[in-house]
């Protein structure tokens, strides 16, 4: 089993930023992919981002590209996002996702956090 914790989310004005953190416990070393997802108010789940586990590969929901980052520190066990010149439509919850398939971009998860609130003023 893998424990998937989120932090970081808040309200903030448009045009800013705001960095999600997520951190994994558990069986780490069975993880092959993280990923962050977010979920409107009457909107389906949507992909943000993926990040490989142990290569230095991402991907991006194409809409987001360019204002979003995912990275890891598997030091840490784990996995951030850098969400920068936020809108009000990237208000949702945000959740982190971990992986052990082996496909790419990732096709389904094994974990997943709580969620964490992001509102975006405007």
């Amino acid at each position: 089993q893998v424990q998937l914790v989120e932090s970081g989310g808040g309200l903030v004005q448009a045009g800013g930023s705001l960095r999600l953190s997520c951190s994994a416990s558990g069986r780490t070393g069975s993880i092959d992919n993280m990923g962050w997802f977010r979920q409107a108010p009457g909107k389906e789940r949507e992909v943000v981002a993926h990040i490989k586990w142990i290569a230095r590969v991402t991907y991006y929901a194409d809409s987001l590209k360019g204002r979003f980052t995912i990275s890891r520190d598997n030091t840490k066990n784990t996995v951030y996002l850098q969400m920068n010149n936020l809108k009000p439509e990237d208000t949702a919850v945000y959740y982190c996702a971990a992986g052990t398939t082996r496909t790419w971009p990732p096709s389904a998860y094994d974990y997943w956090g709580q969620g964490t609130q992001v509102t975006v003023s405007s």
